[in-house]
């Protein structure tokens, strides 16, 4: 070891899904949209100014906040945007837990989060969820200094109604609840509407999702002024251009092309749940998500042997080896032809088994 290796900041990275390249081949591990983004974003794209590119962008991104403010229906105040959710979610990590006491997760849940909490020296403990993957809010209620958690939770898909939300909230008075929505959108009603009674709470969603922009890479948070205020400033003591002109530009077209949002977004919670019956019948357990995932295990094939099986075919979805999960894979919802030849594969592949 060289001396001054000594002195490296030492962590276990986030592994992301794997980014297969070539024309033919279903990627169905990452959770992005199968659709492409609302037209006018193609539009406003094809309008950009390049000769703008020399020039910072806003640090602020005033036009994106303001849009995303109206659409929420808050102040512009209230709203943080980022460099896609991790921004935001590590932002608030640096940001809100500092009191030396433990944050509080889950144990099957984003895998980003220990990342973050390691990163930056913050305690943590991960809470178990029950037998069938829910989040117990009554394990919550006990000294910590910060909670966090999906809604729905990644990688089960499973989801908590706004009033179990509020019993963790009502039990954590003292410290910051952060809500990570990446995928209220495909179903359930979001914490947003908790905000008013609520000022430690910060519900964090993406554009990465349902929006199908995450090559664009943006994130925002909502909360009381005084949480979007300390993250401003520990963002401006980073960083202050984080957002560049383009996702900027193209943030507000879509959010302006609303009926396209909700139209796509029906059309992947359409195939979701046409999916969970076709899993089923082909001898799956599938939990019952609200995401644009699933989350299944065959009762009888190991799933690193069906996910090496997808693979060879060029087929991807997603295998985490984690205790508890290491027999379940995650499946992005595709469009309806690409879950189907999915289906036709597993058929004669089980039919072999």
């Amino acid at each position: 070891m060289k001396p001054w290796e000594a002195y490296f900041r030492r962590v276990t990275p986030y592994v992301p899904g794997e980014q297969p390249q070539g024309a033919r081949l279903i990627k169905l591990n990452t959770n992005e949209n199968p659709y492409p983004p609302a037209p006018g974003v193609e539009r406003a794209l094809r309008e950009m100014d390049a000769g703008a590119f020399r020039k910072y962008p806003d640090p602020a991104a005033s036009g994106l906040t303001a849009a995303l403010a109206a659409y929420h229906g808050l102040a512009p105040e209230q709203i943080f945007v980022g460099v896609g959710s991790d921004d935001v979610l590590g932002m608030a990590f640096l940001t809100f837990f500092n009191s030396g006491k433990p944050v509080l997760f889950p144990d099957v849940t984003y895998s980003f989060y220990p990342v973050w909490a390691e990163l930056f020296g913050i305690p943590y403990e991960t809470v178990p969820l029950d037998a069938a993957f829910q989040i117990r809010t009554e394990d919550y209620a006990r000294e910590n200094g910060g909670v966090l958690f999906p809604n729905p939770n990644a990688p089960t898909g499973c989801y908590m109604p706004p009033e179990q939300v509020e019993e963790i909230l009502r039990g954590n008075q003292d410290v910051v609840v952060v809500v990570d929505e990446a995928y209220i959108d495909f179903g359930g009603t979001s914490a947003k509407g908790l905000l008013g009674r609520y000022e430690n709470l910060l519900v964090v969603q993406t554009f990465s999702k349902s929006r199908a922009m995450a090559g664009m890479r943006i994130g925002y948070a909502m909360g009381a002024p005084s949480l979007i205020r300390a993250m401003q400033n520990v963002k401006y003591s980073y960083n202050s251009y984080t957002m560049n002109l383009p996702s900027i530009l193209l943030g507000i077209a879509s959010i302006k092309d609303d009926a396209y949002f909700r139209e796509t977004v029906d059309r992947i919670i359409a195939t979701r749940e046409r999916a969970k019956v076709r899993f089923r019948e082909l001898g799956f357990v599938c939990t019952d998500s609200m995401a644009n995932f699933l989350f299944i295990r065959h009762e009888r094939v190991p799933a690193e042997e069906l996910f090496e099986a997808l693979k060879a075919q060029q087929i991807y979805v997603r295998h985490f080896r984690g205790p508890r999960v290491s027999e379940y894979l995650r499946v992005t919802v595709g469009t309806e032809e690409e879950m189907e030849e999915l289906y036709r594969f597993l058929e004669r592949y089980l039919s072999r088994r």
